[in-house]
């Protein structure tokens, strides 16, 4: 069982750790521009930005087709300039559980820097310090409890992924097959000893980085 658990197991962190760098980067720079910067539209990207938490998985999933297929305007794009296909590689999972995870990192990191006194941030320009070195010296290690509680919850969200990942991806065993479709496909097959340990597994790590990101979360005294 541990056998038949193990390559889903091993792919599902590849796929969850990759995605949520992506998520990690994008989500923080975003978060960052909309936490200190006003502008016209600023509402509807923070609205377009936070699409990907209650949308359904499949629309989601049928967008980044549209996106990333070999007729779409990136993914064709890709495939004629270099010969890259992100559809059904574990590259297009990690694509997908990116996207879906996004808005839980950009959501934790804007609120984080929002909450950044920026009386601190403008003390260390007056001594000299460049928006580099403020941003870096003063900003991230005063929102870093956020971003990393964020980060921590775009993980658990990138290891559950399922609609998105089976559309772009697909469910192809040892290649593009994370733990969430080992679990469909054990129902499916009526295997309800692999499917529940594999359930097990899921959920143990799932609730080890809730408590882990609630204590984060939790208002320092």
């Amino acid at each position: 069982m541990l056998g038949e658990a193990i390559i889903p197991l091993t792919l599902t962190l590849k796929v969850a750790g990759f995605a949520t760098l992506l998520a990690l980067i994008f989500g923080g720079l975003v978060g960052y521009v909309l936490a200190r910067f006003s502008f016209w539209g600023r509402d509807v990207l923070d609205a377009i930005c936070t699409l990907p938490m209650v949308m359904p998985p499949t629309v989601l999933g049928y967008y980044l087709i549209v996106i990333l297929g070999r007729r779409g305007w990136l993914g064709q794009w890709l495939d004629q300039t270099f010969g890259v296909t992100l559809m059904f590689t574990w590259q297009g999972a990690v694509i997908a559980a990116a996207v879906v995870a996004f808005p839980l990192v950009f959501k934790s990191a804007r609120a984080a820097f929002e909450g950044v006194d920026a009386h601190l941030e403008n003390a260390a320009r007056t001594l000299g310090a460049s928006e580099l070195r403020v941003f870096f010296r003063v900003t991230v290690p005063l929102a870093w409890r956020g971003i990393l509680a964020g980060t921590m919850l775009a993980f658990a969200r990138a290891m559950g992924e399922f609609g998105a990942t089976l559309m772009v991806a697909g469910n192809i065993p040892g290649k593009t097959q994370t733990l969430s479709l080992a679990v469909y496909d054990a129902v499916q097959a009526g295997h309800d000893d692999l499917a529940n340990f594999l359930v097990i597994v899921t959920s143990v790590v799932c609730v080890l980085i809730l408590v882990a990101s609630g204590k984060l979360l939790k208002p320092r005294h």
